[in-house]
């Protein structure tokens, strides 16, 4: 449950029209039966008083970063439009098993994983049994051993899981990705039994290592660039592995 006073410490920018936070990566973004204050739509509604707010996109639970909301229909259908046209600029950060010594930009389709008994998994597939999907994967820094490089991500598509899938195809998936990571069996095993040390010794972090950096609204019109830094589990995992020098990047 989200408490009301940590709301105000996630807003990035407020105005008559748009909300844009910074949301940790523990908070689902779609309201939920438990109440306002399970999600991040209910508590942003709580906190403006307005009687909705609408996503321009979202992110998944244990995603953190930048999330973009309208105030009123009429700019959310803009940008939601904006969005689906690919007119807004969306750049991630993420942590990587293994080391990745250059730039890479993957040009893979998706389509659903039919090969495991996680149902949501996407999967890279043949050419024509799924849709396109492109995304860049940018170094910015390693651990000095050579298990972790922190990357800059831009998504020049917008398909389901389409990083976390890209990562994985690349034989480098996200720490602490419990579907996409290890083996997607481990994400059973978490609905069934929660967090347990022996989930801990297998994915190093209790969520994905993703995190929305920076939302570029300019393509599509709208003047605004925001910005959300590194979360800080993310930051403090990166610091502790000696990746140094990404903070100035």
């Amino acid at each position: 449950m989200i408490a009301p006073e940590e709301v105000p410490e996630w807003i990035l920018h407020e105005d008559e029209q748009l909300l844009v936070v910074d949301k940790p990566g523990d908070v689902v973004c779609h309201p939920s039966k438990a109440g306002p204050w399970s999600s991040l739509v209910g508590a942003l509604r709580e906190y403006t008083g307005l009687p909705t707010v609408h996503l321009v996109f979202r992110l998944d639970r244990e995603t953190s970063g930048v999330v973009v909301l309208a105030k009123d229909p009429r700019t959310a259908a803009r940008l939601q439009g904006a969005m689906q046209e690919r007119k807004i600029g969306k750049e991630y950060l993420a942590v990587l098993a293994g080391r990745l010594a250059g730039e890479v930009r993957v040009c893979q389709p998706l389509g659903d994983d039919v090969t495991t008994p996680v149902f949501i998994k996407s999967a890279v597939v043949a050419v024509g049994e799924g849709q396109p999907a492109t995304t860049i994967f940018h170094p910015l820094a390693g651990s000095a051993d050579g298990a972790f490089t922190l990357v800059r991500v831009i998504p020049e598509t917008g398909r389901k899981h389409q990083i976390r899938a890209h990562a994985q195809w690349l034989g480098h998936p996200l720490v602490g990705d419990k579907i996409y990571g290890p083996d997607a069996r481990l994400y059973l095993d978490f609905i069934d039994n929660g967090w347990t040390p022996a989930l801990a010794e297998r994915l190093l972090l209790p969520r994905q290592a993703l995190h929305c950096g920076r939302i570029d609204l300019r393509p599509a019109g709208w003047p605004g660039v925001f910005r959300a830094p590194l979360a800080p589990d993310l930051a403090a995992f990166c610091r502790g592995r000696g990746m140094a020098g990404w903070e100035q990047q």
